[in-house]
């Protein structure tokens, strides 16, 4: 922005007693050494006429750019610490006054398209007008030696672009609210930003990743709002809805809606259950009457999902299968022979069921032969020219699942064909999956909204086998599918009991089924050769050294593996000394310290990070918990490009907030993943987070090595607790409900 004109920002309150005169210096931003991604408080260093040094300002700076021109109002101050600073109460983006400071200007990566290169050509053409061609006669810049047509036009749209992502920051900043949305929100609303968030700030909260209702509501109140406005009211229910749906459930009964509404929003109880009622009335939620006499209420989606998915369950087992002729028996040895192998009782019998079942569920830990089993089942089946389709839900599951039955299996999402053009899958009713069978692995993953998907493109003659481990973490979408599948008695159920010989000889495998019993782990003797290790460390700094200490040295040193590629650190917390956010930091400066880089805030991506995405971005064609590297970085273009499993895929800088380090993840996040090495901090600061299944499932995440790390007491919390919070959905009443009929959601 170059303007000129003062960017409004919040003036600090003056000090009580005497304060250095207010003053105002300017000079060209060099670096910024930090950035508060939640407050947009920065500190930066500055060029400034007459100073030796660099000067040090702090303050509220608006996403500022090296090589800017700033004019700064503010007071002289000695930090006891950092020494002279210049704390900034507020400041005017001015125009370069000199060649040099134009061409460091454009150079900074201000503008996409325009690096340090085209900078100084466009600097040595037009000299001290270059701003004012770019921003007042756009048409000249093809007068520039590489910069044609096509060029010249895109670096006007990216010079537009970048002042009215100022003016949306300025105005974000005069509501009190982070700029570090600017651009999501400008790529979204494009020049109706302002005008969309001055009509329905709360819009903000449901459409940009990263701006919660609280931001929204404070942009709200400064934009005069009311506290008991419908408007609000309405926002504030559908964001307990989503934030409810976050932590898993399909619906809310009512008077704990009502009392999370009341709570958040700090207004009478009549006030709620008038927006409630006119968002039904709207159907932006359904209501429905439980058991108990309380009523459910859901978001419109959610109930559409989970009520047509339980329709489609039926009439799929409503549709007889397609004929086969076989002996099963037979079949089933000569798979044996075939092997080498003898399938156990249990894995006999899901093959029977799996030869005529419309709905299967395969379900068993670590160790079970859950693989044997679906490798019996496809090449039986193919046999008798059942067409197969093979998928899981996550990029890393279908590979697994490619590797180990030699036939493609793709992620749930590729196999329904998603199309971005109009936002929704090829594959449903009208365009089913073309298939006799679909085996979906990994089935404790698929959310409500997934399986309402599936179930939608599964052709009524086709049949369907979930394999899954029922004692595994539940989706981190939504529902509970595939336990509420087997409650509901609605499908065939075979539970893998047995464990098989290679498996017995794995403590990974031991103690994964120990937790499970409520069992403390066994340990190995001292200095025995195993793939399962428990560190003993009780303080919180005792244990983030020592995982710093495995992944750097101990464990590939010892085994052989790579501290990026095969080590895989999962936390049950995201926050505090042993949370996700700060072991990605330590390990991040550990193992990749240097190098090419781009900020976002308060993150840093260098060439060579491990990263995870954690929405869905369809445009992308990634996905949750999809983990890749980064590979390049353009600054002149703004973009990153990241390698997933061997596909590059180009992020543009705004979309960077979808990406988080990935040294380090949640336990949760890992689900549908295997690594060669886990390694698991365990101590009682994840005191909430002390859950059987959450310790089962973090082990079960490791191929070949686990190590725990950590307290006995936290490990012995963690292995008693066996409560659950169930979730809140109606799937297996509706599958059980013999009165269900469907209606026209059947057929949705």
């Amino acid at each position: 922005m170059v303007t000129g004109q003062a960017s409004p920002v919040r003036r600090a309150p003056s000090a009580k007693g005497s304060a250095p005169a207010l003053t105002t210096i300017e000079g060209v931003l060099e670096r910024v050494t930090y950035a508060n991604d939640e407050n947009a408080w920065s500190v930066v260093k500055l060029v400034v006429a007459g100073k030796t040094d660099l000067v040090t300002a702090v303050g509220n700076l608006l996403g500022v750019q090296p090589g800017e021109s700033l004019r700064l109002s503010g007071r002289w101050a000695t930090d006891k610490k950092y020494g002279e600073q210049f704390k900034v109460e507020s400041y005017v983006t001015v125009k370069p006054a000199t060649l040099v400071g134009i061409e460091k200007y454009l150079g900074s990566g201000l503008v996409r398209g325009v690096g340090k290169v085209m900078a100084e050509r466009l600097v040595g053409h037009f000299g001290l007008e270059t701003l004012e061609v770019i921003d007042q006669k756009p048409a000249r810049l093809v007068e520039v030696d590489g910069i044609g047509p096509v060029r010249s036009e895109r670096i006007t749209k990216a010079w537009v672009e970048q002042r009215q992502i100022k003016d949306v920051m300025v105005f974000l900043q005069s509501h009190g609210v982070s700029t570090t949305y600017a651009t999501r929100i400008y790529k979204q609303y494009r020049d109706r930003s302002i005008a969309v968030v001055r009509e329905n700030p709360y819009r903000l909260a449901i459409d940009i990743l990263g701006i919660g209702f609280k931001s929204a509501d404070k942009i709200a109140s400064q934009l005069g709002i009311e506290p008991t406005s419908p408007l609000r009211a309405e926002a504030g229910v559908l964001h307990v809805l989503a934030t409810l749906s976050d932590e898993g459930h399909v619906y809310v009964p009512r008077p704990r809606l009502v009392s999370a509404a009341v709570e958040i929003l700090a207004i009478d109880p009549p006030v709620i259950e008038k927006a409630i009622g006119d968002l039904a009335a709207e159907e932006r939620v359904v209501i429905e009457p439980l058991p108990s006499g309380d009523e459910a209420v859901f978001l419109k989606s959610l109930h559409t999902a989970e009520a047509a998915s339980a329709g489609r369950v039926r009439l799929l087992l409503g549709t007889e299968v397609r004929p086969i002729r076989i002996d099963i028996e037979r079949a089933i040895t000569w798979f044996e022979e075939q092997q080498d192998i003898r399938l156990a009782d249990e894995q006999k019998e899901a093959v029977r069921k799996a030869a005529t079942s419309k709905l299967l569920v395969v379900t068993g830990g670590p160790g079970t032969g859950k693989t044997t089993l679906v490798n019996g089942i496809i090449r039986i089946l193919e046999k008798k020219g059942r067409r197969i389709l093979l998928a899981a839900p996550t990029g890393r599951a279908a590979k697994r699942m490619t590797e180990t039955t030699g036939r493609e299996a793709k992620t749930i999402h590729r196999l329904l064909e998603f199309n971005p053009k109009k936002f929704g899958f090829d594959r449903d009713a009208s365009n089913p999956l073309e298939a006799d069978l679909v085996i979906l692995d990994e089935a404790s993953m698929i959310d409500t909204v997934l399986a309402h998907h599936v179930l939608k493109a599964l052709p009524l003659h086709a049949q369907l086998v979930l394999v899954g481990d029922i004692d595994q973490l539940p989706s981190v979408g939504p529902g509970s599918v595939l336990g509420d599948i087997i409650r509901s008695g609605a499908a065939d159920v075979v539970r893998l009991r047995h464990i098989f010989r290679q498996g017995s000889e794995s403590l990974i495998v031991v103690n994964a089924h120990r937790v499970n019993e409520g069992l403390l782990p066994e340990l190995p003797p001292e200095g025995s050769k195993a793939d399962f290790f428990f560190i003993e460390r009780k303080e919180p700094e005792e244990i983030a050294a020592t995982l710093k200490a495995l992944v750097r040295q101990h464990i590939p040193h010892k085994f052989g593996l790579d501290p990026v590629d095969d080590i895989q650190v999962l936390t049950p917390m995201q926050r505090g000394l042993l949370g996700v956010a700060n072991v990605n930091a330590e390990l991040q400066a550990l193992l990749n310290p240097s190098g090419d880089a781009v900020v976002r805030g308060s993150r840093t991506f260098r060439i060579g990070d491990k990263v995870m995405q954690i929405r869905n971005n369809y445009d992308l064609n990634v996905f949750n918990g999809d983990i890749g590297r980064v590979r390049a970085i353009d600054p002149v273009e703004q973009e990153v490009k990241i390698e997933f499993d061997g596909r590059a895929v180009t992020y543009d800088y705004s979309d960077l907030d979808e990406l988080v380090l990935a040294y380090a993840c949640s336990i949760h996040k890992s689900q549908g993943s295997e690594y060669p090495c886990v390694v698991i901090p365990v101590h009682t600061q994840h005191y909430m987070m002390l859950q059987r299944n959450l310790l089962y499932t973090g082990i079960t995440r490791g191929k070949r090595l686990v190590i725990l790390v950590g307290s006995k007491r936290a490990l012995a919390v963690a292995v008693k607790n066996n409560s659950i919070e169930e979730r809140c959905t109606r799937l297996a009443e509706r599958l059980r409900d013999l009165r269900y009929n469907g209606g026209d959601e059947v057929r949705r």
